[in-house]
């Protein structure tokens, strides 16, 4: 692959991590209930949701899930129902407890790694995404390593970001500002997750 292809791919992905989002949110809560290690696992759950895509674009997949709506429909509408449970918890829950939660670190690593992986995997616009950049650079000759690149630039871009975000969010002088506006945050995060998910089934 060559350098100026690849730097396009890379900015490319740089830009579409930086767009703020559903992911963006996730890894903000987990961050704050769970602090920097619950951010960092629920971002490196994001990033193998997005490697999977990835993986499933390079074979082909992506071809066949925008070629049969029946299956884009069924990904699209279990995305759909994950945001509206998660921003059903977010409405719902009660700061004073989250906070009590968040200094014990109550919240699982497995939770935040399930949610970070789901909130990407079951996102069908990834697939779309995928579809239409990689097209722009896989050729028929392409090779194995070139795919494995692609795969590779995406992925570690994608979570590298996201580690960068929980980082700075989980910082010292960040998080207690944050967990001192918990509810609101919360309650804003609920209703941005529910107005995606009617976006995402309209």
């Amino acid at each position: 692959m060559e350098l100026t292809a690849w730097l396009s791919l890379a900015l490319i992905c740089v830009l579409g991590a930086m767009t703020p989002g559903q992911s963006f949110i996730i890894i903000l809560r987990h961050s704050m209930a769970g602090g920097r290690l619950n951010g960092l696992v629920a971002s490196l759950g994001h990033g193998l949701g997005v490697m999977l895509y990835a993986i499933a674009t390079v074979v082909g997949l992506a071809v066949i899930i925008q070629q049969t709506p029946w299956l884009f429909d069924a990904i699209r509408y279990l995305g759909a129902a994950f945001l509206v449970w998660l921003g059903y918890q977010a409405l719902t829950s009660h700061p004073d407890q989250t906070l009590v939660a968040s200094e014990k670190a109550s919240i699982r690593l497995r939770q935040s790694f399930s949610e970070g992986l789901m909130i990407s995997f079951l996102n069908p616009k990834l697939a779309i995404f995928f579809l239409a950049l990689f097209s722009q650079f896989v050729v028929d000759e392409a090779s194995v390593l070139q795919s494995l690149i692609m795969i590779a630039t995406v992925t570690g871009i994608d979570t590298l970001w996201y580690c960068l975000v929980a980082l700075v969010l989980s910082h010292s002088l960040m998080l207690p500002k944050l967990r001192r506006h918990i509810g609101v945050i919360e309650k804003a995060s609920g209703v941005v997750l529910l107005l995606v998910a009617l976006r995402v089934v309209i």
